[in-house]
């Protein structure tokens, strides 16, 4: 069985969740660079001098944080390319054994989803990206999936509702061969390309001789919003026997508008009337998990309304209905405290699969290159004594996904909606 740690290593393509952030540093380029080897001192020094101000842990876990800067500087001054360069260092930030910690490039679209997190928040940040993002908006061009390389080979993981690859029928488990005949870059395949139709070769069942080529038609994403419509694409009603069970996706916490958009589908939405409710955390960000429990704990009152002619209608302010809660180990930081919280105060049941065990604070800097680097900054425990880092959730029901050529299917998301059925009364 794999460690909390080790779980969080094997998901570093798309990991690090963002809760509690207190603001972002900017480091900024000193003068023209004109290749990649220049730019490596100023990069690791860059990153090795905000790890040791700012990370939580005056110890570093134990390790001789200067003898391993020393360590690493021939193989970061060896590496002939930006994405060599960033694994040499990210090597060096694993060797802390702490989530959020991660040093992100700007070929990775978690890269720009980190910033439109933080840009609409921080003056200063717009300022300094004014001419990265010159239309004031964090954006990239993809189709909306997270990849997961398994024994060399790239398997799509997720898919977000509504995107290019959902519309398009690509499936989580498809293999992805090439992209317009080129290997697959999780930015450079899709860079400048948006709303033009583009060739993705997959491979959907373990026979070599059964692949196809989809045409997807790539768009840019607003990074400011597009969890928020990930999340609104996915509420689902499914009706069996009479009983409707809801389903909803929320793929991010971390700003105000996610929640709003939970609770504005659950209480006025199209969830509402629902017998109960899916919550499905996998994958995704984290955010601020301090309110997120209250649209299932709180009490109060109910209000009803009723017209002139008897026409009523009520409005409930919390669900009081059955819930059942999906994660997985892309469920991180805040989303990880969520799910503590359902199983400690009974809310329902929880199922999937271990979380990642990845519940520090931590905080984003923008280095030298424009690489952004996030730093674990504060230790967290919930109810004073319990450290869920390095340790996470594990559900009530674990259910395995094994994701390649799962052709769709979702064994995770199956179980839950049938728990949600049996505990309707």
């Amino acid at each position: 069985m794999k460690t909390g740690f080790e779980k969080l290593k094997l998901y570093r393509s798309h990991l690090l969740s963002f809760f509690f952030a207190a603001g972002l540093a900017l480091w900024l380029a000193q003068g023209s660079m004109s290749s990649v080897s220049s730019q490596q001192p100023a990069l690791l020094d860059a990153v090795w001098n905000t790890v040791n101000e700012n990370f939580y842990d005056p110890e570093f876990n134990g390790l001789d944080w200067a003898a391993l800067k020393s360590q690493y500087e021939s193989q970061v001054a060896k590496a002939s390319s930006r994405a060599e360069k960033a694994e040499a260092i990210n090597e060096m930030l694993d060797r802390l054994q702490t989530s959020h910690t991660h040093l992100f490039t700007v070929d990775e679209p978690a890269y720009y989803q980190v910033l439109g997190i933080f840009y609409p928040r921080i003056k200063e940040l717009r300022t300094q990206l004014k001419s990265t993002f010159p239309e004031g908006k964090v954006q990239y061009e993809g189709i909306g999936i997270v990849t997961q390389a398994i024994q060399d080979k790239t398997f799509i993981k997720t898919i977000f509702e509504g995107s290019p690859a959902a519309k398009a029928g690509l499936k989580v488990g498809d293999q992805i061969v090439n992209v317009a005949g080129q290997p697959f870059q999780a930015i450079q395949s899709f860079k400048g390309k948006a709303d033009q139709p583009i060739k993705v070769r997959i491979q959907r069942t373990a026979d070599p001789n059964d692949q196809q080529t989809i045409t997807v038609t790539p768009k840019r994403f607003d990074c400011t919003q597009m969890f928020v419509e990930a999340i609104a694409n996915s509420v689902q009603v499914i009706e069996t026997d009479g009983q409707r069970i809801g389903y909803i996706h929320v793929w991010s916490l971390a700003g105000d508008q996610h929640q709003q958009e939970l609770e504005d589908e659950v209480i006025y939405g199209r969830l509402k009337n629902a017998d109960a409710l899916v919550l499905d955390l996998r994958d995704g960000w984290g955010g601020d998990p301090m309110t997120a429990l209250h649209l299932f704990t709180a009490r109060g009152p109910s209000l009803t309304s009723i017209k002139r002619h008897g026409a009523t209608s009520t409005y409930q302010g919390q669900w009081d209905k059955p819930v059942v809660m999906l994660v997985n180990e892309g469920s991180r930081s805040a989303k990880e405290i969520l799910a503590y919280g359902f199983q400690q105060y009974e809310i329902g049941p929880v199922v999937g699969s271990p979380t990642a065990g990845a519940v520090v604070a931590g905080r984003p800097y923008l280095m030298p290159d424009q690489s952004l680097l996030y730093v674990a900054v504060s230790d967290v425990y919930i109810d004073k004594t319990v450290r869920l880092e390095g340790v996470g959730v594990t559900p009530d029901v674990v259910v395995p996904f094994p994701i390649p050529y799962a052709q769709g299917q979702d064994p995770q998301k199956d179980r839950a909606i049938a728990m949600a059925r049996q505990a309707i009364q």
